[in-house]
């Protein structure tokens, strides 16, 4: 948790996945979504916590939600259902996980009197999430690298609103594929990660997958689980979400299908749809946390596709530096059988927005109308569907407008964030850069 990134470039995955019975999981009916965190966390964490201190780590991090249900599931047709993933403290599905990640940082290292540096990257949701979750923390100094005039408004106010002075905002030049691997350069630069104690706290913490995976089994146990399966549909572009939902199914919970939906940027569809992972030019979309070449956790679907086989995923990991790579269709298969996608235009995600507001009375962020126009295309009578719904609407108020005619508010306790000052800095897209800015602003 505390490292993120392994020293050889790899990712962290668990030597085994822990299983709950069908009883165990149909017991889980009717609990808080803390004590179903517990439950579903609890076989990962070990004796890294304690029993009392891990439930008190799971109360601290959801205290801040602003629902009582913390992930309610809203119908919006027969058979079809919304997650809404974005009653957390910055609208946004990333707040289930990093809000956890945050109050597990502090007690690991206030036990230790330990202090790290976390720097991460961000297409506009997790380092809002982070510098929200961080901010004030005693033991910790973050900096989040955000694409320069990529993000929306409101998801870069978030980050850059903030005045404690152990968060720190980066506007840096170029994409968010650019800041991904600016990221990953800092953590093999070992003299840097070791001299300022670098932490991460991106998707590929293996501590945020194993957060998102809570909320697979609450949704699908108040739709009838275990007794019935039920399937996913996840907008994703960093493919974290998605698999944590893998790992839900691994798990036990019966998952009928998972359903990766992507925007114009559908590298993850055309992959698995056979056509090799090649990367692309990055186009801007109305959808922008999707905006990705690059999608780091795919790294973990691919090391089980390849049956766990680390250096056949070291070579596909640098064919992917030269431009992309084949799957072999062994590993085709294995990926096909886990997984289905599908895409939706720029037109199609706007269309879906307009037809769920007259439908249901739903008002849809760009990135859930991309998964509830791909979940429409997909689900089959019988199975119920669950849509993840990843942000608010009024994190992206200028594409909902246009294409409802509503302009989507922020929360009462937000509605000033358009009138705090800004604290962001400027930096190019230069490793040696980057590290010598973040070793000036360290706190003493």
């Amino acid at each position: 948790m505390l490292t993120g990134l392994a020293r050889d470039g790899g990712l962290y995955v668990p030597e085994t996945i822990p299983q709950l019975t069908l009883a165990e999981i149909a017991a889980l009916e009717g609990l808080s979504y803390e004590a179903i965190a517990y439950r579903v966390m609890r076989p990962f964490v070990g004796d890294v916590f304690s029993d009392d201190e891990f439930g008190d780590i799971i109360e601290r991090a959801y205290a801040g939600f602003g629902h009582a249900a913390r992930a309610p599931l809203v119908q919006l047709d027969q058979g079809h259902f919304l997650l809404e993933l974005f009653h957390g403290p910055t609208l946004a599905f990333k707040d289930f996980a990093m809000q956890l990640i945050g109050q597990m940082f502090q007690t690991a290292l206030g036990r230790k009197g330990d202090r790290v540096t976390i720097v991460g990257a961000t297409s506009g949701d997790t380092g809002s999430a982070a510098i929200e979750a961080f901010r004030g923390l005693e033991n910790v100094d973050v900096f989040i690298l955000y694409p320069h005039g990529r993000i929306s408004e409101v998801q870069r106010r978030q980050m850059t609103t903030p005045t404690e002075s152990n968060v720190h905002a980066l506007a840096m030049d170029g994409d968010f594929d650019d800041c991904q691997a600016r990221l990953k350069d800092m953590f093999n630069d070992f003299e840097f990660r070791d001299g300022v104690r670098l932490a991460g706290v991106n998707s590929i913490n293996w501590g945020r997958v194993l957060a998102q995976v809570v909320y697979y089994f609450s949704s699908a146990v108040a739709l009838g689980a275990p007794h019935r399966p039920v399937s996913f549909t996840v907008p994703t572009g960093n493919f974290g979400d998605i698999f944590a939902g893998y790992i839900a199914k691994r798990m036990g919970l019966p998952i009928d299908k998972l359903v990766v939906a992507t925007n114009q940027n559908d590298i993850l569809h055309r992959c698995l749809s056979g056509q090799g992972y090649h990367k692309g030019q990055t186009v801007p979309s109305i959808s922008p946390s999707m905006d990705i070449q690059v999608s780091s956790n795919f790294e973990r679907a691919l090391f089980d596709a390849y049956d766990r086989d680390g250096n056949a995923i070291k070579q596909l990991m640098d064919e992917l530096k030269a431009g992309g790579f084949d799957v072999s269709q062994g590993a085709m298969q294995v990926l096909q059988s886990n997984y289905i996608s599908g895409r939706a235009s720029e037109e199609e995600t706007m269309a879906t927005i307009t037809a769920t507001l007259k439908s249901s009375g739903e008002l849809l962020c760009p990135h859930s109308a991309i998964g509830v126009k791909v979940a429409d295309e997909m689900r089959v009578t019988g199975t119920p569907m669950i849509t993840l719904a990843t942000a608010h609407p009024a994190k992206f108020p200028d594409a909902v407008e246009k294409a409802s005619g509503q302009h989507p508010p922020l929360p009462p306790r937000m509605d000033d964030l358009y009138e705090r000052g800004e604290r962001v800095s400027r930096v190019p897209n230069d490793l040696a850069a980057l590290t010598a800015h973040i070793k000036r602003h360290l706190t003493a």
